[in-house]
């Protein structure tokens, strides 16, 4: 009996350990499955945070390259890197950024690409980042109507002949362009200005300047609105209506725009092109949209004509926008702070 309880034991025994070295051979394969699953997936987050990374990086860059409206940088920091030296010139223009810095409360600035729509795109931006509503004329009016009504209501037949800034187009395709512009202002214009949070609306902005070929638009449709205000006025000044604002005198005056066609051909077609708005023509830009547009004039410190107004006359109830120029062709966006 005792040799029978034994072996049964010894049996057990042999056959525990057995068993054993099975299920040990089966858990350090685990084991080591388990590790190498587990540095395989480390190796491969590592890679994916590092893809992750650049491809934000990349992002971000493309973004920041293509947007013509920067982030705002410090007003006295640029001063220092753009105008360094002790030239007259370079110490004037510290002096003047100090001004605006200690006197006008500016504090930072948003530099605005250097191209031909320079100060449209300064003058847009600001109106749509403060969330400025459409002027009182265009809610009374449909502007999409606006071509139509100068090609066929009023025989200005001649606008085929109007450029799209870089493109230089001209042609029977014209009025269709113009169409497509009047449409993508009045759509980003009613949606931005439909939106009440401050950051929400800053995202749309940055969007939408961020796209050349929408921001084109837009600024192509300012110019028409432009063109359409002095065809108004020509013809009120032919048939002798009411009279008009004092900046269409100054405007019909010159000889390169003493009427609609040669203010077209002479000056708004070259915009976004080959040059910017001059000074009478940033009159009627705050004209046409109803903002007050102060300008800080850098190369014009310490004279009567370092702080503009354009126009020179407007209504109490205009939202009033601000610009800072060092030569009157790139222009910035001031930000005050108090």
């Amino acid at each position: 009996g005792r040799h029978e309880v034994w072996s049964w034991t010894t049996a057990t025994k042999e056959s525990l350990c057995l068993m054993w070295q099975k299920v040990k051979v089966q858990l350090m394969l685990s084991m080591s499955f388990l590790a190498a699953v587990f540095c395989y997936c480390r190796r491969l987050y590592s890679f994916l945070a590092q893809l992750l990374k650049w491809w934000s990086n990349y992002l971000q860059r493309k973004l920041i390259r293509n947007l013509s409206v920067l982030t705002e940088v410090d007003l006295l920091g640029y001063s220092a890197r753009e105008w360094k030296g002790e030239t007259k010139q370079a110490k004037h223009m510290r002096e003047a950024y100090e001004e605006l810095f200690w006197s006008c409360h500016i504090k930072y600035l948003r530099q605005v690409r250097r191209d031909n729509y320079s100060v449209v795109r300064a003058v847009l931006f600001q109106i749509f980042s403060q969330g400025i509503p459409f002027p009182s004329w265009m809610k009374e009016r449909d502007i999409l109507k606006l071509p139509e009504k100068l090609l066929y209501s009023q025989g200005c037949n001649w606008i085929q002949q109007y450029s799209f800034g870089p493109e230089r187009y001209t042609g029977p395709n014209a009025f269709g362009k113009l169409r497509k512009c009047m449409e993508a202002l009045k759509m980003n214009w009613a949606e931005i200005s439909a939106t009440k949070d401050h950051e929400e609306r800053g995202n749309i902005c940055n969007t939408l300047f961020s796209d050349e070929s929408k921001e084109h638009k837009l600024y192509e449709a300012i110019k028409f609105i432009m063109l359409y205000e002095v065809v108004e006025a020509y013809e009120q000044i032919k048939n002798r209506e009411e009279p008009i604002h004092n900046l269409f005198s100054l405007l019909f005056a010159r000889d390169s725009s003493s009427d609609p066609l040669s203010f077209m051909m002479n000056h708004l077609n070259s915009i976004g092109d080959s040059i910017c708005l001059d000074q009478i023509e940033l009159f009627l830009l705050g004209y046409v949209l109803e903002v007050k547009i102060r300008v800080y004039r850098l190369h014009r410190f310490n004279t009567e004509e370092f702080q503009v107004n354009y126009p020179d006359e407007y209504r109490r109830e205009w939202n009033e926008i601000s610009l800072l120029t060092e030569d009157d062709r790139y222009y910035h966006i001031p930000l005050f702070r108090t």
